[in-house]
């Protein structure tokens, strides 16, 4: 293991992806690249597409990989990963793939190794919900919703 790396994660790839990568060294995530051998995707305007990676992980239990929005894509073409953050639980064993949706109003393509979303590697807790009657009030309380402000 390299220093300065806090875990490797084991990944199997089809042949052609593309590893997750880093693209400045204190970047919090990791790029994830399409996998489209066999073409394109044309993403319309207020549509969304499922977009494979071609990659498999071993996520360690206790931690879960986020799948988030590029801010570039976001900003310029108004492509964001529809269910930001897509959560990649420590069990799951299948393909990863990025639901992508292009609030836009032109077409985006999508090229195979095109980088369109990043993957940030998190800590998890493990919890019970345990009944109860009542629990402890606060100054808030049941405000919600933009009580605090805009």
């Amino acid at each position: 293991m390299d220093e300065g790396i806090g875990m490797e994660i084991l990944v199997v790839a089809e042949e052609g992806a593309l590893l997750p990568r880093f693209a400045t060294a204190n970047a919090a995530g990791a790029d994830l690249c399409a996998f489209l051998p066999n073409g394109s995707v044309v993403l319309e305007p207020k549509r969304f597409a499922l977009i494979p990676t071609g990659l498999v992980m071993e996520i360690p239990v206790g931690y879960e990989s986020q799948v988030r929005p590029r801010s570039g894509l976001a900003a310029k073409f108004g492509v964001t990963v529809l269910n930001a953050p897509g959560t990649i639980d420590s069990d799951y064993r299948g393909e990863v793939k990025i639901i992508l949706i292009n609030h836009g109003d032109k077409s985006f393509v999508i090229n195979h190794g095109d980088r369109i979303a990043q993957l940030v590697i998190s800590a998890t807790l493990s919890c019970s919900f345990i009944p109860t009657d009542s629990i402890s009030s606060t100054e808030r309380g049941e405000r919600g919703f933009g009580s605090t402000g805009v």
